[in-house]
């Protein structure tokens, strides 16, 4: 009977111990490298050491990134089979500079707008398991720091 009412308490804890230990351990987000370091997004936004901001209206926007179908005409392209975002990313090239996706754009000096068609700064192709389009294009416009290429005329 004892035994009965050991595995009838633990069995509860290891439930709990299952689905907080993704609460306890800190998540690795989407990080790309660049040349001389790494750049990541921050998985609180006061962290970020730079923030962007999406909008849905193109003239608000400071840079455009067009969302291609094929990875050869993208300036940057993620694709990855990855099952966790640690058998990728940003091992072994140092502190990563962290990026913020803040929801007003009127607190960032970055605005993107992403589009499937049109005048771009940048041109993504994304398919992955770990990176949304809207990660990408933040990791890509935050590793220039903001200063995007001049317009690419559209293919």
């Amino acid at each position: 009977m004892l035994r009965y009412k050991f595995v009838a308490s633990v069995i509860p804890l290891v439930v709990v111990g299952y689905f907080a230990r993704d609460q306890i351990a800190p998540s690795v987000q989407p990080c790309i490298a660049t040349a001389d370091s790494a750049v990541q997004l921050a998985e609180f936004n006061w962290q970020a050491q730079r923030r962007v901001s999406f909008t849905t209206q193109p003239a608000d926007a400071t840079v455009r990134v067009r969302i291609v179908d094929s990875p050869e005409s993208a300036d940057f392209t993620v694709v990855d089979d990855a099952r966790t975002l640690e058998d990728g990313g940003c091992s072994g090239t140092g502190p990563a500079q962290l990026i913020g996706i803040d929801d007003t754009p009127e607190r960032t000096g970055t605005v993107i707008y992403l589009s499937h068609d049109g005048d771009a700064n940048y041109r993504i192709y994304v398919r992955s398991r770990t990176f949304s389009v809207r990660d990408a294009a933040a990791l890509l416009v935050g590793a220039h720091a903001g200063r995007p290429q001049p317009l690419a005329r559209a293919l």
